[in-house]
């Protein structure tokens, strides 16, 4: 099952030039960018790790490219995303996200359905590692 979530996610994985071309759109908005990895891909688990610092004086997208090259030595079995976020309302807003990085074999969701009272039903999901 591939895991979908941030943009370009249905596409294939994108190759570093097609990151790169993102990151320069990121950073033409203004948007700074920064770099999250993590081992847990549910999609509620909102809290990833950032490599570094968000990058807010980038000006070219190689730098980076230079730190996702980095982030991927250290973490290369793991999600790696870039998120790109707005400040010019005086906080930050996340413009822009998606994965750059998947491990080789991906781990399966599985949906459990609850009946409760009712009639209505109660979803969980669990995370089926091989």
């Amino acid at each position: 099952m591939r895991i979908t979530q941030g943009c370009f996610s249905y596409l294939p994985d994108l190759t570093d030039e097609q990151i790169s071309a993102q990151v320069e759109y990121c950073l033409s908005r203004g948007w700074a960018v920064g770099l999250e990895y993590t081992d847990d891909p549910h999609p509620r688990n909102t809290y990833w790790d950032m490599w570094g610092h968000p990058m807010f004086d980038l000006n070219d997208p190689k730098g980076a490219m230079m730190e996702l090259d980095d982030c991927r030595k250290a973490h290369g079995d793991s999600y790696i995303r870039i998120n790109a976020f707005d400040s010019s309302r005086g906080f930050e807003t996340v413009m822009m996200s998606f994965i750059v990085n998947r491990p080789k074999e991906e781990p399966k969701l599985h949906m459990i359905r609850t009946d409760a009272r009712s009639r209505s039903q109660n979803y969980s999901w669990d995370v089926v590692r091989r």
